[in-house]
C-alpha cells in the first residue's frame, strides 16, 4: 500500500485574491495533466503564543475567521470542479503563516504552486514574501504564477525556457527543464549569455591579426551548451522527444531569458537557498526573472532534486 504522504500531489496556496486565483487555475490544469490530486492550502497566520508552562501554540481562529476560510476553500473547490472535473481535491486550513504552512504541506515529489503576491518591492526580498521564502526552501519544485486579472498567462508546458551558465545550479535547472519538456514532447529554449571584456581596442586587435573575442566566446558558448544538453538528456530514463532551440547572446542573463520567454509557457530557474536568512534570497538572476516574468516561473530549490 502506498503511503499517502508520499503520493505525489500538486499543492497550491490560496488566499482569496486574484494572485491566489491565478495560482489555483495553473495548479488545477497541471494536476489534471499529471493525473494527481490537488491539495489546496489556505493559511490563517494566527498569532503564536509562548507560555512559560508549555510549548508554543497558536490562537484558535474565531468562528468568523473559520467561516471565511471555509468559504474561500469551498469556492476554490467549486472552481476546480467546474473547469477540471476529473481532478480530485483536498483542502487544508492551516493556522500557520502561509510560507510555513505550504512548506509543511509539501513533499519531495510534489509540485508547489504559489502566486506572486508581495513581490515587486524591496520588502519582498526578505522573509515576509511567500513566494521568495517558499521558492528558496521547498523540498520540491515551486511554480510562481503571475496574475493577469486573476488568470495565469498560460497553463501549458509546451514551450519552456531555461538559462544555463555551466554552474551546478544551472545544470540542475536544465535537467528539470528537459524533464518537464519531455513530459509534453514540447520545445525547450536554452539561453546562454555572456559579456565580452574589452581591455583593448577591438578594431585594432582584429587588424593586428587577433581573433575577435566575439568569435571565441561564441565557439565556447556553442561547445558548453552542447555539452550541457547532452548531459541533461542522457540523465533521462526514457527516450527524450523534444525540440531544442538554443539562444546565445551578449545580452544580460535576465533580459536574455525574459526576451526568449516571449510567447513561452514557463521559465525554469534554480535556487541557491541554504535555509538561512541569507539563503532565502534566490540569486540575482532568479530574482530578476521572478520580478519581471509575465509567465509562470518554475524554481528548483537547492535540495528538491536530491533523493
Amino acid at each position: 500500500m502506498v503511503n499517502e504522504d508520499r503520493t505525489p500531489r500538486v499543492v497550491v496556496g490560496i488566499d482569496g485574491s486574484d494572485n491566489g486565483q491565478a495560482a489555483l487555475e495553473w495548479a488545477a490544469a497541471e494536476a489534471a495533466r499529471r493525473g494527481v490530486p490537488l491539495r489546496i492550502v489556505h493559511a490563517l497566520g494566527m498569532p503564536l503564543i509562548v507560555s512559560a508552562y508549555g510549548g508554543p501554540a497558536r490562537f484558535e481562529p474565531t468562528e468568523e475567521i473559520q467561516g471565511q476560510a471555509t468559504e474561500v476553500l469551498q469556492d476554490a473547490v467549486a472552481h476546480v470542479a467546474k473547469g477540471w472535473p476529473d481532478v480530485r481535491t483536498e483542502t487544508v486550513t492551516a493556522l500557520e503563516e502561509a510560507p510555513l504552512a505550504l512548506l509543511r504541506q509539501s513533499r519531495q515529489h510534489d509540485l508547489l504552486v504559489v502566486g506572486t503576491r508581495g513581490m515587486g518591492t524591496v520588502k519582498s526580498m526578505f522573509v515576509g514574501s511567500v513566494s521568495i521564502r517558499v521558492a528558496a526552501q521547498a523540498p520540491c519544485p515551486v511554480v510562481v504564477v503571475p496574475s493577469h486579472g486573476g488568470r495565469p498567462a498560460t497553463t501549458g508546458l509546451k514551450r519552456i525556457v531555461v538559462g544555463v551558465d555551466g554552474s551546478r545550479n544551472g545544470r540542475r535547472a536544465l535537467g528539470l527543464a528537459v524533464a518537464l519538456t519531455a513530459e509534453t514532447e514540447g520545445e525547450l529554449v536554452v539561453v546562454h549569455s555572456w559579456e565580452v571584456p574589452y581591455p583593448y581596442d577591438p578594431v585594432a586587435m582584429t587588424a593586428a591579426g587577433y581573433q575577435p573575442q566575439e568569435d571565441l566566446f561564441e565557439k565556447q558558448s556553442e561547445e558548453l551548451v552542447a555539452e550541457l544538453l547532452a548531459e541533461a538528456i542522457d540523465e533521462q530514463r526514457d527516450d527524450v522527444n523534444i525540440d531544442v532551440t538554443v539562444v546565445r547572446t551578449q545580452n544580460g542573463p535576465v533580459n536574455a531569458i525574459l526576451e526568449a520567454a516571449e510567447g513561452a509557457d514557463a521559465i525554469v530557474v534554480g535556487s541557491r537557498g541554504r535555509g538561512t536568512v541569507r539563503g532565502l534570497l534566490l540569486g540575482s538572476v532568479s530574482q530578476g526573472v521572478l520580478h519581471h516574468s509575465k509567465v509562470p516561473v518554475v524554481v528548483l530549490p537547492r535540495h528538491a532534486d536530491e533523493d
